[in-house]
């Protein structure tokens, strides 16, 4: 049975909303991996996400959970999901690694769904005079939307100072994790470091599925337009946006010129998007560099086995 087969197999004949991990078939699988539900989780969210004629769907709820869209065709009432039937998953006593070894799977994310290459601002490298806690994005990326252009379509977008054309800056803040206790600090620390850029995030390995948690989480996403990213190191490609961040057309150049002057990794990035976009050619080497998911998998593990 491949994976499809199983994914389909199962969703049939529960026909409730489900996570990979809830029901585990895989001993009918032919794979010999050990943790052949983390394939599955992969392969439905990449048919979700890339095929419009997938059979398959996912709600927006966290956890997401996949289901088979013919049993749905009349869209999915929320509440049922928390018939006892769904296993919730417990949550690891420990995360087991720092704030920055989620840099790679913030990069990994931000290529793979957002399109966009990412710099990591390495607060140290700033000048000790003008060093500010809540001045520097953790992280920031670029998209550019006419890297597939036509050399004579970029240039007349130009020509017609066409914004659409231009790249759009995005800027993260990374934590390990977001609950009440830490919401109001780290989301106005996301405000103060990346309210510059088109777009704006907050993203974190653990966000806090508290119901009242999460309606104050969306009050301030909407009120300073920060969106926010959930990072799942078990699963690289399960990571997703769970509260989308307005585009804003301008930028504060004020900020960007002080963080320039201050970080030599943020005035190498606003130099590197001039040659990239004036060349219209991306070099993929001077950004963070873009594991694998097995390669981030595995640093995760080891790094939790050191701190065992």
């Amino acid at each position: 049975m491949t994976f499809d087969e199983l994914a389909m197999k199962v969703l049939t004949e529960t026909k409730i909303p489900m996570t990979p991990k809830e029901k585990r078939y895989d001993k009918t699988l032919s794979s010999r991996g050990k943790t052949p539900w983390d394939t599955i989780a992969s392969r439905l969210y990449v048919s979700v996400r890339d095929d419009p004629d997938t059979k398959f769907g996912k709600t927006t709820t966290r956890p997401a959970r996949f289901y088979v869209r013919e049993f749905f065709t009349g869209g999915i009432d929320i509440s049922t999901l928390a018939d006892k039937r769904i296993v919730k998953q417990p949550k690891p006593v420990d995360l087991g690694f720092s704030e920055k070894d989620l840099h790679p799977f913030l990069t990994y994310f931000a290529y793979n769904n957002q399109k966009s290459f990412t710099k990591t601002i390495h607060h140290a490298k700033s000048r000790k005079d003008s060093y500010g806690e809540w001045v520097h994005p953790d992280m920031v990326g670029c998209f550019y939307t006419s890297s597939d252009w036509a050399e004579e379509v970029l240039e007349l977008s130009r020509a017609l100072k066409d914004q659409l054309a231009n790249p759009t800056i995005i800027s993260y803040e990374l934590k390990k994790e977001i609950n009440m206790s830490n919401l109001r600090e780290v989301f106005f620390q996301a405000v103060s470091n990346s309210s510059w850029a088109n777009q704006s995030y907050l993203a974190a390995a653990r966000i806090s599925d508290d119901q009242d948690f999460f309606s104050e989480l969306q009050r301030l996403s909407a009120a300073f337009d920060i969106g926010v990213i959930h990072l799942d190191t078990e699963d690289p490609d399960s990571s997703e946006i769970v509260l989308s961040a307005n585009y804003k057309d301008d930028l504060d150049w004020e900020t960007i010129n002080k963080l320039s002057s201050m970080n030599s990794d943020f005035r190498s990035f606003v130099k590197r998007i001039i040659k990239d976009f004036s060349n219209n050619e991306i070099k993929k080497e001077d950004y963070d560099k873009i594991l694998t998911r097995e390669e981030l998998i595995s640093s995760i593990k080891s790094k939790r086995k050191t701190q065992a």
